[in-house]
């Protein structure tokens, strides 16, 4: 299914032709990149993904010691998508910015033991205390 997205202020704009699912994080800095209780990504395959504008990469370590780079748009601070590099050829799209939101389907919620008591989740999807194993992440 394709899917459009962007910034705040329009400067950057994205498009992807598939994705593979995806969830919500609950991680010291998805949590703090997002400015709430929980960052959502959508999986998309880097060849089915496509950016135009500038894009900013802040790059920092994650718990699992892979390499994340978040990327936003240097004017209104819209965070876009990151990459992983424990995941190679995957993007990880915020799902606050795209165009039509209910494109996103939850199928996981990872770090749940750095959630916020305020930040219900729901109990109808696979929650796991830190990052699972690849081969116990539900099938996307």
């Amino acid at each position: 299914m394709a899917f459009q997205g962007g910034c705040l202020c329009g400067a950057v704009r994205y498009e992807g032709q598939a994705h593979a699912g995806g969830g919500h994080c609950h991680c010291v800095h998805c949590r703090k990149t997002s400015g709430t209780g929980h960052g959502s990504h959508m999986v998309v395959p880097k060849d089915a993904f496509t950016c135009t504008g500038e894009v900013r990469f802040f790059e920092s370590e994650a718990e699992s010691g892979n390499k994340v780079q978040r990327g936003f748009c240097p004017t209104c601070g819209s965070q876009i998508y990151s990459t992983n590099s424990g995941f190679d050829g995957m993007v990880f799209v915020r799902a606050s910015s795209l165009d039509d939101p209910e494109v996103f389907e939850p199928q996981m919620i990872v770090y749940t033991s750095r959630r916020p008591s305020w930040n219900k989740i729901d109990t109808d999807l696979p929650s796991f205390e830190t990052m699972p194993p690849f081969e116990d992440m539900p099938e996307m």
